[in-house]
């Protein structure tokens, strides 16, 4: 099963932002970038974080952190130094979800595809070097990671991120894994082997896989489409703990149920 054509992708978020642009904010965009330095799993950073992960003078950073706080987006504890989001950016974040009309259509048919299989299945789309979690379905009694709606995962190793690596043109992945590279190359020294295996195995079947690569806890699947209506593409993916489930059952079962569901979603059914 060859994977569909979808080398008429918008333009992405890897293509290169220009400061000389005349529409473009620089100290807009600095701020965002602050909002950015935050990790799953971390409720606090400080000053020193945020200079170390942006580049940005520490004064700089100072100025908008301050910022973001008299706007509601940080908060900032006197006791530790540090801080934290606050809810302006929850606002923003279910705002988003909330007028999605692809989380609503996909939703009622991610719960009957949990239910019906007994897995966890999630609605995602590529942020910069992560695949970040639109919509969760948990329904595998096995995975106890507390991944929800926000959650992040490797673009390299993670089923979702290699269905989308592998749906890209191969000019635009080439470009999307020499970033990656650069922006983690630890990370891709020891990825990058099992990551072209991966994504030339998701070529051929029409899907990708993870099995104990993102998580050694986790099997999981995964494919790439373009919701109707949508320019981005989005990914589906499927999940089980790798002793509830074994590889056989996803290359059989649950993959080609999937990439049915997606190509469902395509069609806006």
């Amino acid at each position: 099963m060859n994977s569909p054509s979808l080398s008429n992708d918008a333009p992405t978020p890897d293509t290169p932002v220009r400061e000389s642009d005349p529409n473009f904010v620089t100290a807009l965009a600095r701020g965002l970038e602050l909002l950015r330095c935050f990790r799953t799993g971390e409720a606090m950073l400080g000053n020193q974080d945020f200079v170390r992960r942006t580049g940005f003078p520490k004064a700089t950073v100072s100025r908008l952190a301050g910022t973001l706080v008299q706007l509601g987006y940080l908060r900032y504890d006197d006791s530790l130094g540090k801080y934290a989001l606050d809810a302006g950016v929850l606002a923003l974040g279910y705002a988003y979800l909330s007028a999605s009309d692809v989380v609503a259509l996909a939703r009622p048919h991610m719960l009957a595809f949990a239910q019906s299989y007994g897995v966890s299945v999630s609605l995602g789309k590529r942020e910069r070097m992560e695949v970040i979690y639109l919509e969760s379905i948990r329904n595998d009694a096995g995975v106890m990671l507390g991944l929800g709606v926000g959650s992040r995962l490797s673009l390299v190793s993670s089923s979702m991120g290699r269905a989308y690596l592998a749906a890209l043109p191969p000019a635009r992945r080439d470009r999307v894994l020499a970033e990656f590279s650069q922006a983690f190359p630890e990370q891709w020294k020891q990825q990058e082997g099992p990551t072209r295996v991966a994504l030339a195995d998701a070529q051929q079947r029409g899907y990708a896989s993870s099995f104990r690569d993102w998580h050694p806890a986790i099997h999981a699947c995964a494919v790439a489409f373009r919701p109707v209506g949508e320019k981005d593409l989005h990914m589906l993916s499927c999940s089980a703990s790798y002793g509830a489930v074994e590889e056989e059952v996803f290359h059989r079962t649950l993959a080609p149920a999937l990439v049915a569901l997606a190509g469902r979603l395509s069609d806006g059914v």
